[in-house]
């Protein structure tokens, strides 16, 4: 053994020798690192469509990646009238009223005017006043009741799953967040065990080439360097999948991102709550999404005590006569949908209904089991992953080959 020692250290190519597990452990992080930005990046495709460029695997599957997440966790954890259980509709009627109760007379001044400013603007105050009053009055009950009606009805207003689909795959920067916050640790332990993983494999390489030097030696360990420490790396995020002891006096091991289930919860749930599924959007898609001609149908049924009842039909027909108190009631209802949306973005409000929700959301999540869990992440990956690792092997087989030709070429 001493002998060995003595020879391998005073040996020409000592130095070569030694840079080899650190060429390996380069490798390993560069091909790791590398497969991590493909995932990601380019946000757009970069290249001759539709083959010869790249775009990143999550914004190239943005769609696809929206609606498997939604489908393994959100799916699994509320529905939308729990949601909006949560959000309590009182709360949001009495936060409307309070927005509408301020702006009532610019509110009635803006559609009168469009209609017939002169005629308004002449009309005595005491009239207007009288207008102002019964608008104000009535409000409150109107309001409780849409509110009311929306919440009982709410499955059939909106669907939750195809919000958070659209808003992720129009918003590819989103997408990429929602993947990489919830995976950052996850993500960075694939590219520095991409170093350790090369390091090792670079030790066996190292023997392996001081008894054999045959030309394909080194060429053939940057390949296997470049696909194993990929394919380790993922494999150990996710595997074991549940908390296991490797042999009976050992350590109780688990995959790192289902260890992490709690953080993880925790991080997903408030980017889904604080800007994706808020009150605001939430409110958008139901009076503008594609079955707002439901919500709007019902706003009508509430208003139209408001706006044909006494004063308020009088003074609307003086002014801009019957024939056009039917078009004047429209601009009413869409108005009011204006004044309605626009109270929603106060963000004190608006975080503090999403809090609620976060913490439901939370809750549930965290008490998933790891087969569900695993289901957030595992389709970052598992999108064209063979591709990433392929492209690994293929970068390890180059700087074999480069090794060999800069280094080892007289190597006898």
């Amino acid at each position: 053994m001493l002998e060995l020692y003595n020879e391998f250290v005073n040996h020409p190519d000592f130095w070569k020798y030694i840079s080899i597990p650190f060429v390996a452990a380069i490798v390993g992080w560069t091909t790791n690192w590398l497969a991590i930005q493909l995932t990601f990046y380019p946000i757009k495709f970069i290249g001759i469509p539709p083959w010869l460029g790249w775009q990143g695997i999550i914004p190239k599957k943005g769609k696809k990646m929206a609606g498997i997440v939604v489908e393994n966790t959100l799916d699994k954890i509320s529905t939308m009238q729990e949601i909006f259980d949560e959000f309590e509709p009182d709360k949001i009627a009495h936060h409307v009223i309070k927005v509408a109760d301020s702006r009532i007379e610019e509110l009635t001044d803006d559609i009168m005017n469009e209609r017939n400013t002169v005629l308004w603007e002449n009309l005595p105050n005491i009239v207007k006043n009288r207008a102002y009053n019964r608008a104000r009055r009535q409000l409150p009950e109107m309001m409780d009741n849409l509110i009311e009606d929306m919440h009982a009805n709410i499955e059939d207003l909106i669907d939750p799953k195809e919000l958070i689909i659209k808003r992720l795959s129009e918003d590819k920067n989103m997408l990429n967040r929602v993947f990489w916050e919830c995976g950052e640790t996850e993500f960075k332990f694939v590219i520095n065990s991409g170093a350790v993983f090369g390091f090792i494999f670079g030790l066996i390489q190292m023997v392996v080439w001081w008894y054999h030097k045959d030309w394909f030696i080194l060429p053939a360990f940057g390949l296997l360097v470049g696909l194993a420490t990929n394919w380790l790396a993922l494999n150990l995020i996710f595997r074991p999948l549940n908390p296991t002891k490797l042999t009976p006096f050992g350590p109780t091991v688990q995959g790192l991102f289902l260890s992490r289930q709690r953080a993880v919860s925790e991080v997903f749930c408030r980017i889904v709550t604080a800007e994706i599924l808020t009150i605001g959007h939430i409110m958008v898609e139901i009076f503008k999404g594609p079955k707002a001609d439901r919500a709007k149908a019902m706003l009508k049924k509430h208003m139209r005590p408001v706006i044909d009842g006494g004063v308020v039909k009088t003074v609307a027909q003086l002014t801009v006569g019957p024939e056009g108190f039917v078009d004047l009631k429209r601009t009413i209802e869409e108005k009011t949908i204006e004044m309605s949306l626009a109270s929603f973005d106060d963000p004190i409000f608006s975080k503090e209904r999403g809090k609620v929700v976060e913490r439901m959301f939370r809750e549930r999540m965290q008490a998933m089991s790891s087969e569900e869990f695993q289901a957030l992440l595992r389709p970052a990956f598992e999108e064209d992953e063979w591709i990433l690792i392929t492209m690994g092997g293929v970068l390890g087989l180059m700087a074999g080959f480069l090794q060999l030709t800069l280094m080892f070429t007289n190597a006898g």
